[in-house]
């Protein structure tokens, strides 16, 4: 009877992560650049029934002990790109991320596009992160000064500073990924930080759109399906739980008489 109220309760605990995880992608369904998140399920070990002196039962048949939730994991396909006609707003089709500098000097990155111009005439997030930039020979962050209408993006990230009636490369907006759905680690706010030991590194497969930002890849209906599905799980393991515990009462029962 223990192992059926075990059983039950590994299935309780595998179906609250999973509906943790929906909660969170469908809160998240309007974040810009956001990637759900994904979770699976493993089986526990698993026991034999041909037990000594049980000639009944045929040496393959097993019992299950239960089940367990995998790591979480990003489903980093692309989203849906919207376009909002604000020079300061980017978005990558294709893979990597957009490097920003927080203010103690830290390297995150995220894939919101939503960036703004500040006092300083400098590219930051909505918290106040520093857009990452290469800049060429001869220009810096001190001596370029961006505004709303002053510049233009290209696909491949290249940043032209409007400088009378022309337009000069001063800088490329860098894009960076690295290998493996688990390769970042989310630190809140739409920001993450490379995991340990992995080796993120600037690359070319993308194409930069400016005026146009990425929104999540959740598809709420399906999330709604699943948790639906996932909700019904929940309650067929809460079931075992209870019909365990009347049978244990039963035998209680039979033996006090």
């Amino acid at each position: 009877m223990l192992r059926t109220l075990w059983t039950a309760k590994s299935g309780m605990n595998a179906n609250q992560d999973k509906l943790d995880a929906i909660s969170n992608n469908i809160s998240n369904a309007n974040t810009m650049g956001y990637k759900k998140i994904e979770v699976g399920f493993k089986d526990l070990l698993s026991e034999s029934l041909d037990r000594l002196g049980n000639p009944i039962n045929n040496k393959d048949s097993i019992i299950g002990t239960g089940t367990k939730t995998s790591e979480w994991y990003r489903d980093n396909s692309q989203g849906n790109l919207q376009e909002t006609l604000l020079s300061t707003d980017f978005s990558i089709d294709g893979n990597g991320y957009f490097k920003v500098i927080s203010s103690d000097g830290s390297e995150l990155y995220t894939r919101d596009g939503s960036f703004n111009i500040d006092s300083m005439g400098t590219l930051v997030d909505s918290r106040g992160n520093k857009l990452e930039l290469d800049y060429l020979n001869g220009y810096s962050e001190n001596n370029v000064t961006f505004n709303k209408n002053n510049f233009l993006v290209d696909k491949k990230g290249d940043i032209y500073i409007k400088d009378g009636g022309n337009f000069t490369k001063v800088a490329e907006i860098p894009v960076y990924n690295a290998v493996g759905d688990r390769a970042f680690v989310s630190i809140g706010d739409n920001l993450f930080t490379p995991s340990e030991g992995v080796q993120v590194e600037r690359t070319n497969d993308f194409d930069l759109y400016q005026g146009v930002l990425e929104g999540s890849n959740v598809d709420i209906a399906t999330e709604f399906a699943d948790m639906i599905i996932t909700q019904r799980a929940f309650q067929l393991s809460s079931r075992g739980i209870s019909t365990a515990d009347e049978m244990w009462g039963m035998i209680n029962n039979m033996r006090s008489r």
